[in-house]
């Protein structure tokens, strides 16, 4: 069984920065596809950002280009997420994810989800 624990959320005002981790357990990161999802209170879970883990292609929600960098450090089997210039639209638990597959941007083809970790960004 695979097991990820996000950690790094907190209260941030808007304009500013957080980074979130994924630790990982039971497998590699490089093993498959990584991702970060995240669900405000009402709405359905929307992804955010992925990273292969054949090429390390990252791929980016339109709402979050150019503001969010997912990364992964094989070596600690973690997974980041580097939040900047945040929103207050970005307020929302965040998910760690991973595939079984090499490439995936579906939450439907992710088989391994974290506790979550609550972001909230203040106006």
């Amino acid at each position: 069984q695979v097991q990820l624990v996000e950690s790094g959320g907190g209260l941030v005002q808007a304009g500013g920065s957080l980074r979130l981790s994924c630790a990982a357990s039971g497998r590699t990161i490089s093993s498959y596809a990584m991702g970060w999802f995240r669900q405000a209170p009402g709405k359905e879970r929307e992804f955010v950002a992925t990273i292969s883990w054949i090429g390390s292609i990252t791929y980016y929600a339109d709402s979050v280009k150019g503001r969010f960098t997912i990364s992964r450090d094989t070596a600690k089997n973690t997974l980041y997420l580097q939040m900047n210039t945040l929103k207050p639209e970005d307020t929302a638990v965040y998910y760690c994810a991973g595939s079984r597959l090499p490439y995936s941007r579906s939450d439907s083809e992710y088989d391994y989800w974290g506790q979550g970790t609550q972001v909230t960004v203040s106006s």
